[in-house]
């Protein structure tokens, strides 16, 4: 099975297990999730990173934290947490809450305070440079962390120390908590803010397999600059009543539009 093909099956698998996870929680941010499922596949599937976790890894930040429904079930598949754990997801007690916290094995740093990831990440790729050690810093923000000032204030430190090691990418789905980004705050022309900071910016697909692997993999233009990937997708990607809807950011799935979700999903296997 080529990588195109594995990564279409692994996308679907995982999304039906975040949509059960979410549905038997009857919790929020299935739309989130669905939205960045498929750079997420992409990701775990070049990153250097094993059960072993070993120090010299390349380090994956989820800085919009609420969709750690996927983020534990990657961690799962790479066998760095249990699935029987993974299936305790937003339960009483349990530890795997609806945000990516770092006392779950796997997750690098706490992520869902919007604006706090991309710190992390210059953090893990200047101390990389600085132990001379292998490996990339990977962080995946929402288009409204764009809102951020800790953003830019990050964005500028790491073109400053040339992290040619760290890559952003950039969830950009037009919709936030509240609404459209574009009417909350307009972050537009973000490719020409990134270039102005001293990035080096690629625009793909956020659903595109083979241009999110081009984009993350490709050798560099030009040494010493940090790598943005503004990945344009779909809010609820995958699942037809739910693509573009806001209303899925909040809500929970009732049981009738869990099983139409599904038979959908299932469909398309």
């Amino acid at each position: 099975m080529n990588n195109i093909e594995n990564y279409k099956k692994i996308a679907l698998e995982t999304r039906k297990t975040v949509l059960r996870l979410i549905y038997q929680a009857q919790t929020s941010h299935i739309g989130s999730n669905f939205s960045c499922i498929d750079i997420l596949t992409v990701i775990y599937g070049i990153a250097n990173i094993d059960k072993d976790l070993k120090e010299d890894r390349d380090r994956i930040v989820v800085s919009k934290g609420w969709v750690a429904a996927a983020l534990y079930t990657f961690l799962a598949r790479k066998g760095i947490i249990s699935k029987e754990d993974l299936e305790t997801y937003c339960k009483e007690g349990s530890k795997y809450i609806g945000l990516a916290e770092p006392n779950v094995r796997g997750v690098e740093a706490a992520g869902g305070s919007m604006g706090f990831g991309l710190p992390f990440g210059v953090g893990f790729a200047l101390a990389k440079k600085i132990k001379k050690e292998k490996g990339k810093a990977f962080v995946l923000m929402s288009d409204g962390e764009m809102d951020c000032g800790t953003t830019w204030e990050s964005a500028l430190i790491a073109a400053h120390n040339k992290l040619d090691n760290l890559i952003v990418i950039v969830d950009f789905n037009g919709l936030q908590a509240m609404g459209k980004v574009k009417d909350i705050l307009n972050i537009e022309p973000l490719k020409d803010k990134w270039q102005a900071f001293g990035w080096e910016v690629r625009e793909v697909d956020g659903h595109n397999f083979e241009e999110i692997e081009k984009s993350l993999t490709e050798p560099a233009s030009k040494e010493g600059k940090p790598r943005v990937v503004i990945a344009r997708t779909t809010k609820g990607k995958g699942v037809s009543f739910m693509e573009g809807e806001n209303i899925y950011h909040y809500k929970a799935p009732s049981d009738e539009e869990y099983q139409k979700a599904l038979k959908e999903l299932e469909s398309n296997g």
